[in-house]
């Protein structure tokens, strides 16, 4: 394969640039995995550096299931109206608005889970566990592993994505924030079901 190809490859896999894509090839002495997985790294980690700025355009997208029972409206934000426009922006607001179709989450992330909530989910869990037996030492352990569980069912940026499980929705904006090189935020979702109150 030559350089080319191999970039190219390896552009198809991440959605990074040429230049990033070279460079992630020279640092990883032409692998293209440990280039795949170079490229995941310093996206996450430029998309933390981007997630304080802040994000006022962006788009409402609108998804209705087949069928016509579920439908669901999500706020995606980012920080331009030309990145709002993007297909890929687009992209990432239509998986969003059928995550949020398919997996039924409450909140958007743990923050927004009310204090009160995530005190009786608590309680619950450590109750229990002592009814399991558990040992007392062990029990806050086993409770906050079945608290990470609880925040991956009800919240949107815990969830494993719909499309991939290997990564949470949370990973996949942090992935198009590196590669759009805007801080994208979800401000808020709403999901209707014909029939649920």
């Amino acid at each position: 394969m030559s350089d080319a190809q191999v970039i190219k490859t390896l552009r198809e896999k991440t959605g990074a640039g040429v230049m990033d894509c070279k460079k992630a090839l020279q640092e990883c002495g032409g692998d293209i995995e440990k280039a795949v997985e170079y490229l995941k790294i310093k996206g996450i980690a430029s998309a933390e550096k981007k997630a304080s700025r802040e994000a006022r355009e962006g788009i409402v997208e609108a998804y209705v299931h087949l069928n016509g029972k579920i439908g669901v409206l999500v706020e995606l934000n980012c920080e331009t109206d030309f990145v709002a426009r993007n297909a890929e922006f687009k992209q990432l607001a239509h998986d969003l608005a059928m995550q949020v179709a398919a997996a039924k989450p409450l909140y958007v992330s743990v923050a927004d889970v009310p204090d009160e909530v995530v005190a009786r989910e608590r309680e619950v869990q450590r109750a229990r566990a002592l009814e399991e037996g558990k040992k007392e030492q062990i029990v806050d352990k086993v409770v906050e592993g079945r608290m990470s569980k609880f925040f991956a069912e009800v919240c949107l940026l815990n969830q494993p994505f719909i499309k991939d499980e290997s990564i949470t929705v949370g990973d996949l904006i942090k992935q198009h924030i590196g590669r759009i090189g805007e801080n994208i935020t979800v401000k808020r979702f709403v999901r209707f079901e014909v029939g649920e109150a």
